[in-house]
């Protein structure tokens, strides 16, 4: 005898939408549970239940691909400079301390983490030609800084005894990123064509004092191959937790604020060295900027 024709058509619909409801929520659960959000610092390490009112699954994604450029197509481009100042307001995403979907860590780490695990590769801080790499080594050293001997008075026994000290790396000392990029025109596309080159986070120098004296580029990044890498982590939007892009969309999108410090010239020179002061630089900077923008429609013109 079947058992279900003793049951109203009704009452079985919903056993039926119940035991597969529990069946959904059970399998995403326990997916939720086994995702490695790929900690970038040991404060922020997988939760072992789900951290939330819903369930979720692993955030897999990817760069999408660059459209391909033929240099015949390509009608004009300038060389450009750019440096982005994460104090500004428009700039906070890159200095947030990070949450389990950001990956646990500021923009500075996600970068760090990805050049000691070995997924990218760092170059020279001076070689923006990306020609000599960067070792891990060196970053380290950089970063912890050399082993320094100090004496210090033991309490107990009153005895002064040496004690191997390093700086830990502080990541409130980046405070600028530094960016080369090529501004073209595309006649096949019929727009102007904006492609990042490589990125540099710049440390702050001080003195023994403490003064700050200038900053100076950590180590150069090839951005084509940080893509995918950046791709695996979200940016901070304060709006709308939902409604989050990953660090990838954030740079083709272009939301960061910058200015222009430099742009190809015969001597090769920065603004400031050509006898500029700091009001002049932003106001040239400011004025290239706008001839940029004013390119692509001027391309139009006949």
């Amino acid at each position: 005898m079947n058992i279900l024709k003793s049951y109203p058509l009704a009452t079985i619909l919903f056993l039926s939408c119940s035991l597969t409801a529990t069946a959904q929520t059970g399998t995403m659960t326990d997916r939720a549970t086994s995702v490695d959000v790929g900690a970038v610092n040991s404060e922020w390490q997988p939760s072992r239940r789900p951290d939330g009112a819903y369930d979720k699954v692993a955030h897999v994604s990817k760069a999408m691909p660059w459209q391909p450029l033929r240099e015949d197509d390509i009608m004009w481009k300038k060389r450009v400079w750019r440096e982005i100042d994460v104090r500004q307001k428009q700039n906070m995403p890159f200095i947030y301390p990070g949450d389990e979907n950001t990956g646990g860590g500021s923009f500075i780490e996600i970068l760090i983490d990805a050049v000691k695990r070995g997924k990218i590769m760092a170059y020279s801080p001076l070689d923006e030609r990306f020609t000599s790499a960067f070792s891990k080594e060196q970053i380290m050293d950089v970063l912890v800084g050399k082993p320094d001997t100090i004496m210090i008075e033991n309490i107990e026994t009153g005895e002064m005894e040496r004690k191997i000290s390093r700086t830990e790396f502080d990541p409130n000392s980046i405070t600028k990123f530094r960016i080369k990029e090529d501004v073209m025109f595309d006649r096949n596309l019929g727009r102007k064509v904006t492609r990042i080159i490589g990125i540099a986070p710049l440390l702050d120098k001080k003195s023994s004092s403490g003064e700050f004296i200038g900053n100076a580029p950590f180590f150069w990044l090839y951005y084509p191959d940080i893509r995918d890498v950046l791709a695996q982590y979200e940016v901070f939007i304060p709006e709308n937790d939902v409604a989050r892009m990953t660090w990838d969309d954030y740079f083709e999108g272009r939301f960061f604020a910058s200015y222009i410090y430099k742009v190809s010239n015969p001597f090769d020179a920065r603004f400031k060295d050509l006898g500029m002061n700091e009001m002049d630089v932003l106001n040239e900077g400011q004025r290239v900027s706008e001839e940029l923008m004013t390119k692509e429609h001027d391309m139009w013109v006949y």
